[in-house]
């Protein structure tokens, strides 16, 4: 029951929006209504800025997946404070607009779906993605048209040291799948309840509780994950409701970056007791991924 409670988190509709967002509780957001792309449907992208931000000064970027939730993850009110507190050098938070019933074509890791079987992997793709997987489009879009966009338009650190992507759930996927595809963009990943099993809880309980798409996940990991050393990956879960299937996964996971000769001050892997699927729950922990993936190299 919890599992299909969840679901809605899954599936959230694109939200009607006026032009210009709610105030944040610090700093200040510009609103890219509509931003247009040849890859995939235009989307609203929302950059918020500290309240100090200036273009004499230059800023580190992070790229946050399903961006219409960035207030109620409150990661405006983490990245101010975090900033005040000395623990993150000054940044802008890209929230990109997730594309609606688009959504699981959008993120789910394109290249991993050559490895699910051929029956499951056409029904995911004509059910779960509408006739056509685009996540490759979609990391073009991000790669190719938005990051242009926004580092002309702002001050930014334009280099992989400073750029960095974020995700919850499919959006955590998204995030991984974005470093290992282009590991010269983007310095960093955090994926938060990324969700490893893949298809919609409307499904059903007998379908989330499967191996195909965690054995593809994994087994494209394996092989595409940036070296160690010039990169960081923060991944978690929680252990209630949806969460409690990727224990597994985020074991192997870990497992997977031990093997490759990650360390702690690359990669860390987190369960949080009693945490579910929700942005209530990733926004109580937020301080400390960002904290991980933003503080500045020694």
């Amino acid at each position: 029951m919890k599992l299909l409670l969840c679901a809605w988190l899954l599936v959230l509709p694109l939200l009607a929006a006026a032009q210009t967002p709610p105030p944040p509780a610090s700093g200040r957001i510009e609103r890219l209504a509509q931003f247009a792309s040849k890859n995939v449907a235009p989307r609203h992208v929302d950059v918020w800025l500290p309240a100090d931000y200036s273009d004499s000064k230059r800023y580190a970027v992070l790229y946050l997946m399903d961006g219409q939730n960035l207030q109620a993850w409150g990661a405006d009110a983490a990245m101010a404070r975090l900033m005040k507190d000395g623990k993150v050098p000054d940044t802008l938070i890209v929230a990109v607009w997730h594309g609606a019933e688009q959504r699981y074509a959008e993120y789910f890791p394109q290249k991993v779906l050559a490895a699910v079987p051929t029956t499951l992997r056409h029904e995911y793709v004509s059910k779960a993605q509408n006739g056509k997987a685009q996540a490759d489009a979609f990391l073009r879009f991000l790669v190719e048209e938005l990051k242009p966009a926004i580092d002309r338009r702002f001050a930014t650190k334009a280099g992989p040291r400073d750029t960095f992507i974020a995700g919850s759930s499919m959006g955590g996927l998204l995030a991984l799948y974005a470093l290992c595809e282009y590991p010269q963009v983007f310095g960093g990943a955090a994926a938060l309840s990324a969700h490893w099993v893949g298809v919609p809880p409307a499904w059903g309980d007998k379908r989330l509780r499967n191996a195909a798409f965690p054995l593809a996940m994994l087994n494209y990991l394996a092989l595409q994950l940036p070296g160690p050393g010039r990169h960081r990956l923060w991944l978690d879960r929680g252990t209630d409701a949806l969460d409690s299937l990727y224990a597994p996964s985020l074991a192997l996971f870990g497992d997977l970056l031990h093997e490759r000769g990650y360390t702690e001050a690359d990669a860390v892997t987190k369960v949080f007791e009693g945490a579910g699927h929700n942005e209530r729950d990733w926004a109580a922990r937020l301080d400390e991924p960002l904290s991980f993936l933003l503080a500045p190299r020694r």
